[in-house]
């Protein structure tokens, strides 16, 4: 009997190459260039569109130009400081959004009467537009900062709170029976078993809050405000300049991009047990 070997010759003649760890990342890495093609060619083709004439500045600046505004701003500090204001009025409103939701979503999960109490307002707010209340919010609290925060604190508040209370009422009860068998202590309980259970949609909740708060941060800097990338984008459309616009709007992705990322880090540490499982 013949014993065929790994590098065994195909009928064609050539010797078929085991796949092994080098070719897999070799794969993956051609995938990920692959990936920045479309990319780059769509800017290219956006740059020679504007080049030539066919896409005007006033309608749309090219990429050439973005980033020469961009290194302009950067370089007056105009940029950097309206950052810095912004991301300053996410953090806040993320903040207070946060506890509220996870106050809210707590007292609604695991209490009948919570749930009662808690949970018929925060649907209708959830109904609401929220860029609807905009107005309101500038009659309530003016025209500072106190309005753009409270509005990203409750763009935050409603996906949080749904997916924690969600998570909260899927608790296995087989779990919660296993915590009463070993008689753990409330915290101990939490701590053991609710935590781990509800983490994973609580995550899920606050990458998607993560996201409505910059929306509302958004239209809360380009209504009311004197400072920050809403303000520079206005100024910049009043005198349309496009590049200028474009710049915050990158600004305001890139900040998104970055704070996702975080959460994106902080879920793989958080749930390293799900990379021990069995794999198929």
């Amino acid at each position: 009997m013949a014993v065929v070997s790994v590098g065994a010759s195909r009928r064609d003649g050539k010797t078929a190459e085991p796949a092994g760890p080098g070719r897999s990342v070799a794969r993956r890495a051609s995938g990920a260039a692959l990936r920045w093609v479309s990319p780059i060619a769509l800017l290219l083709l956006w740059q020679v569109l504007s080049a030539t004439g066919v896409l005007p500045e006033k309608t749309l600046a090219g990429p050439a130009q973005i980033f020469s505004a961009a290194v302009d701003l950067t370089r007056s500090g105009e940029l950097p400081e309206a950052l810095w204001i912004s991301l300053q009025r996410a953090f806040f409103g993320l903040v207070l959004g946060t506890v509220f939701a996870i106050v809210l979503g707590i007292a609604a999960g695991v209490s009948r009467v919570g749930d009662l109490v808690v949970d018929p307002p925060m649907q209708m707010i959830r109904t609401i537009p929220l860029f609807g209340l905009v107005p309101l919010f500038i009659l309530w609290f003016g025209i500072g900062e106190t309005p753009k925060v409270l509005l990203v604190a409750l763009g935050v508040v409603v996906p949080l709170y749904l997916n924690l209370v969600a998570a909260l009422r899927g608790v296995d009860p087989e779990l919660l029976e296993v915590a009463d068998t070993l008689r753990l202590t409330r915290t101990e309980r939490w701590r053991h078993v609710i935590g781990p259970a509800v983490l994973p949609a609580a995550l899920v909740g606050f990458r998607q809050s993560l996201g409505i708060a910059w929306l509302a941060l958004i239209v809360a800097e380009q209504i009311a405000a004197s400072e920050g990338l809403g303000y520079m984008i206005n100024n910049a459309r009043d005198f349309l300049q496009t590049d200028v616009i474009v710049v915050g709007l990158l600004a305001y992705a890139v900040l998104g991009l970055l704070t996702d990322a975080l959460v994106r880090v902080l879920e793989k540490r958080a749930l390293r047990y799900r990379d021990e499982g069995v794999r198929a």
